[in-house]
């Protein structure tokens, strides 16, 4: 009696933890072996939903913003009206993501920079030596004041330059051209090539800027010139031919 009596015991001989003996309840026979359940799931699918909803609007308004300060020059200023026409967009649409338009012309000059860094980059990468790669890049970025990329970029730079780096002077793409740099100057035997490459991004974007505002376009002897001068300043010695 006793012996039986103790097996119904909390803790007694031959008593088994009750948690061996709990039954799968509906919500934990809907959590997936990565432990998320049915709400979670189904919660992450409307945000992935939803991010791509969103990121296909902010790039409709960055591009109508493009085709809107293109066309509007250095002559005034584009409307959110204007833009948000342009997109096929509503202003809930266009405040649901820029608080205001200098926002947005803040995005587009980012975007703009970073889309300058990633073509200089390919550009430099058809070179096999440091001296060529240094050429290409000198190329590629006074390349932005010519034809109608140089209007283009004039007037998102005109747009922005009540604001952000453009207000103080500072070219946006200044800090990623830079790095681009840092490789071929190391080769060629730069002491600091991360200083002599801020150097040069800073002394190239000031001729670009010269150019643009001018609406002079840069010659071969331009690329020569500076590519020349770059090569020296970095090597300390007379300037190899750059291909």
């Amino acid at each position: 009696m006793t012996q039986n009596a103790d097996r119904l015991l909390p803790g007694g001989p031959g008593h088994v933890p009750a948690q061996d003996h709990e039954v799968p309840t509906a919500r934990d026979a809907s959590a997936s072996p990565g432990g998320k359940d049915v709400a979670a799931r189904t919660a992450a699918r409307t945000l992935a939903a939803r991010t791509a909803g969103y990121t296909n609007e902010v790039r409709r308004l960055l591009d109508a913003g493009l085709v809107v300060v293109i066309r509007n020059g250095t002559s005034s200023r584009p409307r959110v009206a204007d833009i948000v026409a342009e997109a096929g967009l509503s202003n809930d649409a266009f405040y649901r993501h820029f608080p205001s338009k200098d926002a947005l012309v803040a995005a587009l000059i980012e975007d703009g920079a970073e889309r300058l860094a990633s073509y200089v980059d390919h550009q430099m990468s058809k070179e096999p030596t440091p001296a060529g790669r240094v050429r290409r890049w000198v190329e590629a970025v006074l390349a932005q004041a010519m034809g109608d990329v140089a209007e283009s970029t004039l007037a998102v730079l005109w747009n922005g330059s009540g604001s952000g780096d453009v207000a103080s002077g500072r070219h946006p793409a200044a800090g990623p051209l830079a790095v681009l740099l840092h490789e071929p100057f190391a080769a060629l035997g730069s002491e600091d090539p991360a200083l002599e490459g801020s150097l040069a991004a800073h002394a190239t974007l000031g001729t670009l800027s010269d150019h643009l505002w001018r609406r002079a376009e840069p010659t071969e002897a331009d690329v020569e010139r500076i590519t020349r001068f770059l090569l020296r300043a970095v090597s300390g010695a007379p300037a190899p031919d750059a291909p």
